[in-house]
């Protein structure tokens, strides 16, 4: 394999704690990386960098992890920034146009939906993401679920059933009878093809009981399961996500401190997705409460066409230190390590001896630019080790 030492970096930063300053960011500073296709395999000081094959100079800037970007809906066709504007104009956010996702997908041609992840990729990919995680649940059909998890399958490992995103329309008078599909032929056509099961359960989705069934039958077929909570209302789905020991308990925009309590005892991680706050003129996560209570935090981009049309981890950062109290120090840290432990990965989210080689080359000398200059090119160059699914079309 074809070894790369980087030199001259001013700020590395690994979340590492048994290297450079022992903070759980692990820093070093005026510092060194040598790796090669696949794992990091030294860091230190600049001036004892050994020799490699290959050569970078990252002449003075900062280094930092890949993003793990652990919540994303990157498979839709179609647009609604009508709906956008609309909210910026005082209209409630209310899940509703999911609906209209669900058409344009459902019309698109294999072709265009490629194209549309294909362009949606780049963009993360350009910004720092390594690490992608890619839900189905535009198309709610036994075909067009598969269709969407064979397509999520040439960009990710990572990959997500989201067949309960809501009641397709066809269903709207038996209920019943959708999440009998569900259950049955969805869920056993679906399930080869992902890794993760995930449920919509808040105020117009799904309720407690219909989200435990089925995540409890995408666990009988081997599927770990996920869930989107609280997003829209106090929904009680925190507890029920811990209750399945789900990696990732998602959006938690609105938490009591039974929530709180519950999360801090678990090792369920709570990710937040403050583009789609930004996006519906919503409140945004309690982080700091969060975090002071010892909750393990990520954050990720939520793309999708409604709520949150977001591919800049950058932007998330800025907002998440902006808007929800977060030191640029937590927020990194949750947009690399903490994405990571969301999809329950040791190999990602850092730089230590024997991680994959993914990280990003920053046009900065500090992580601190990444929210200091919001919508700028912060983010020079992005390195991905060897990419190991089939048929990768990027």
């Amino acid at each position: 394999m074809t070894t790369l030492v980087i030199r001259n970096i001013a700020e590395l930063t690994t979340n590492d704690p048994s290297i450079g300053d022992e903070s759980p960011l692990g820093r070093l500073r005026d510092a060194a990386m040598v790796v090669d296709d696949q794992q990091v395999l030294w860091v230190g000081p600049n001036a004892t960098a050994p020799d490699a094959d290959e050569s970078l100079d990252a002449n003075g800037c900062a280094v930092i992890p890949g993003f793990v970007d652990s919540h994303t809906h990157l498979v839709f066709a179609g647009e609604r920034s009508d709906e956008f504007e609309a909210r910026m104009a005082g209209v409630h956010y209310d899940g509703g146009g999911i609906a209209r996702t669900v058409d344009s997908t459902r019309a698109a041609s294999i072709d265009d939906l490629r194209e549309g992840v294909t362009k949606r990729f780049a963009e993360l990919t350009a910004g720092g993401v390594t690490t992608v995680e890619i839900k189905s649940g535009y198309e709610l059909t036994v075909e067009g679920e598969v269709r969407d998890l064979r397509l999520a399958e040439e960009f990710t490992t990572e990959t997500t059933w989201l067949g309960a995103h809501v009641v397709p329309p066809e269903y709207r008078k038996d209920r019943e009878g959708y999440i009998t599909v569900l259950t049955s032929s969805m869920l056993d056509a679906c399930a080869p093809l992902a890794k993760w099961a995930d449920v919509f359960c808040d105020r117009g989705a799904f309720s407690i009981d219909e989200a435990r069934f089925i995540l409890e039958g995408a666990r009988e077929k081997g599927l770990a399961p996920r869930l989107h909570a609280n997003q829209l209302a106090h929904s009680g789905a925190i507890a029920l996500a811990v209750e399945l020991d789900c990696a990732s308990v998602d959006h938690c925009t609105y938490l009591d401190d039974r929530d709180i309590d519950i999360l801090s005892a678990s090792a369920t991680v709570a990710t937040l997705l403050p583009g789609a706050e930004f996006s519906t003129r919503s409140p945004y996560p309690s982080a700091r409460r969060l975090l002071d209570a010892g909750v393990t935090v990520a954050l990720a981009t939520d793309c999708n066409p409604g709520s949150s049309y977001v591919t800049s981890m950058a932007f998330v950062i800025a907002l998440a230190v902006r808007e929800m109290a977060m030191s640029v120090d937590e927020a990194l840290w949750a947009s690399t390590k903490g994405g990571a432990l969301a999809l329950r990965r040791d190999d990602v989210g850092h730089l230590g001896l024997g991680a994959r080689a993914d990280f990003a080359v920053l046009d900065g000398p500090r992580a601190a630019h990444l929210a200091y200059r919001p919508g700028g090119n912060v983010v020079a160059q992005t390195f991905r080790a060897a990419f190991t699914a089939t048929d990768v079309s990027t």
